[in-house]
C-alpha cells in the first residue's frame, strides 16, 4: 500500500533563567533577594484534526519550535511561560523515532492530542536560594532546555474510492490505465491480495486516491476468504465504484453478481451498504450477447443507480467515468472513522530517562559530561564562591565523586567539566 510519510526534527522551548537581582529603594541600605523564576518553555503538542487528510505539508516544513519561556524579573516577577506549539497530523498518524524507529504513539482519533516534546522547567531566582546563613545569594538556576528529537509520521493513505467487484471482473486493469499503480494483472480469480493504490491526476490540483479492494466470494462477511480485510478497506472510501463485467464472458449472471457483493457488504455493516456507488458496466468490447449487456445496464438504471459503460482494457469510458468522480468527491465529505473524543486530555508522551552524566578518562584527565551536569553548570556562578560550594555538595549528592573515585580519580588529577577544570581534592 501507499504510505505517506515525513521526518521532522521538533524542539520544546527552553525554561526561561532565574534572576540575581537584589531590593533597592530609598531608605533601604541592603534589601534583600528579589530575583524571579523564568518561565516555563512551550510544548510542542501532536494534535489529530479531521481538516488534514495527507502529510503533504511536512515535506515543506521540516522544523517546528515552540516558544521559550521568559527570563525572571526583579521584584519576585516569575518570567512568561512560553505557548505551546500545536502541530495538527490527520487521524491513523503513526508517530515513530526517527533513529530507532520505535513506535511512540497512535493517533487513532478525532481530537487527540500528545506532548511530544515538553518544555523545559524555568530556573529559579536567587530569591530561593536565600538562607539565614547566607543572606545574599549571588546566583540563580538557569533554565532547563526543552526536548528535542526527530520523529517519523507515518500516514497510511486513506482511499477516496473503492474499486469493488467479483474476482476477475477488471478491477485491477481499470486501476492500471487510470493512475501510477502497477497492479499485478492476469486471467485468474484472486489475483489482488491486497488493496493496490493510486493517484488518479486529472491535471491542475485535481486528484484522489483511488484502491483497487481484494475481490471477495459469498461469506466475505463471516471472515471467509479475505472478506474482511476487504470490507475493512470499504469502510474507509468515500465513494465505490462497483466493478461488473458485464459482457457475461465467463457465463456469470452479472446482476447475481452485482446483488452478491452488495449482500455481503450490508451483512458486514449496514452503513456500508448506503455509500454510494457508481457501476461500472465493464468490457464493453468483449459482449458477443448484447442483451444480457444491455439488460444489465437497464436493470442497474431502473435501480437509481449512475451506470457507465467502458472497456478498461481498451480505454474506452474511462475519462469520463473518472470527471464524473472527481465531481461527486466534491460533494462527499471525508469519512468520520473515529467518535470524536470525550474530552480534551492531553497525554504526555513519556521517553526514556538519559543518563544524567558520564565519567570519561583520557589519560590523567577525567572528563565529566551529561545533560544534568550541564544543567547543574548554567546555574552555577563560578565566580561566586557560595555558588562553587552549591555546585560541589550537588556533584556529590548526585553520585558524580563517587564514580570519579571508581574510575581511579586521585588528588591532583585533572577534571573537566565542560568549560571548568580544577584540580580533584579529597
Amino acid at each position: 500500500m501507499l504510505a505517506d510519510t515525513a521526518v521532522i526534527s521538533i524542539e520544546a522551548g527552553n525554561g526561561g533563567n532565574g534572576l540575581v537581582s537584589f531590593h533597592r529603594e530609598k531608605y533601604v541600605a541592603a534589601g534583600g533577594p528579589d530575583g524571579g523564576d523564568g518561565g516555563n518553555g512551550g510544548n510542542v503538542i501532536l494534535m489529530v484534526d479531521d481538516k488534514v487528510s495527507t502529510l503533504a505539508d511536512f515535506r515543506y516544513r521540516k522544523n517546528y519550535k515552540a516558544q521559550n519561556g521568559g527570563d525572571g524579573r526583579s521584584a519576585k516577577c516569575s518570567g512568561k511561560n512560553g505557548e505551546d506549539l500545536y502541530v495538527t497530523v490527520p487521524i491513523g498518524t503513526l508517530v515513530r523515532d526517527a533513529n530507532t524507529g520505535k513506535v511512540i504513539a497512535d493517533l487513532n482519533k478525532l481530537g487527540q492530542k500528545i506532548i511530544i516534546a515538553k518544555g523545559g522547567s524555568g530556573g529559579w531566582g536567587n530569591s530561593h536560594f536565600a538562607t539565614p546563613s547566607r543572606q545574599a545569594p549571588k546566583f540563580a538556576k538557569s533554565g532547563i532546555e526543552g526536548e528535542k528529537r526527530e520523529i517519523k509520521l507515518e500516514l497510511k493513505l486513506l482511499a477516496d474510492v473503492g474499486l469493488v467487484g467479483f474476482p476477475n471482473v477488471g478491477k485491477s486493469t481499470l486501476l492500471s490505465v487510470v493512475s501510477d499503480a502497477r497492479p499485478k494483472i492476469a486471467n485468474y480469480h484472486f489475483t489482488t491480495l491486497e488493496p493496490n493504490l493510486g493517484v488518479v491526476d486529472l491535471g491542475h490540483g485535481n486528484s484522489f486516491v483511488i484502491a483497487d479492494i481484494p475481490g471477495i466470494i459469498e461469506g466475505a462477511s463471516e471472515g471467509i476468504g479475505l472478506g474482511h480485510e476487504f470490507l475493512k478497506h470499504v469502510e474507509r472510501t468515500r465513494l465505490l465504484l462497483h466493478v461488473v463485467d458485464a459482457s457475461s464472458i465467463e457465463g456469470r449472471n452479472p446482476i447475481e453478481d452485482f446483488d452478491k457483493i452488495n449482500e455481503e457488504i450490508e451483512k458486514f455493516n449496514p452503513l456500508l451498504a448506503q455509500k454510494t456507488q457508481i457501476v461500472v458496466a465493464n468490457k464493453k468490447d468483449l459482449v458477443y450477447d448484447s442483451s444480457i449487456y444491455d439488460g444489465f445496464c437497464d436493470e442497474m438504471r431502473n435501480r437509481g443507480y449512475k451506470v457507465f459503460e467502458i472497456s478498461a482494457a481498451a480505454n474506452m469510458g474511462v475519462k469520463e467515468l473518472m470527471l464524473y468522480v472527481s465531481g461527486m468527491l466534491d460533494e462527499i465529505p471525508m469519512p468520520v472513522l473515529y467518535e470524536e473524543a470525550e474530552d480534551d486530555e492531553i497525554e504526555i508522551i513519556k521517553f526514556e530517562d538519559e543518563v544524567p552524566f558520564t565519567v570519561t578518562r583520557d589519560n590523567d584527565t577525567f572528563i565529566v559530561e551529561g545533560p544534568w551536569i550541564k544543567k547543574i553548570l548554567g546555574s552555577t556562578n563560578i565566580e561566586d564562591n557560595e555558588s562553587l560550594q552549591f555546585f560541589q555538595r550537588s556533584l556529590r549528592k548526585k553520585g558524580v565523586i563517587k564514580e570519579l573515585e571508581n574510575k581511579g580519580v586521585k588528588e591532583g588529577d585533572l577534571v573537566k567539566i565542560y568549560e571548568i577544570e580544577f584540580e580533584y581534592m579529597k
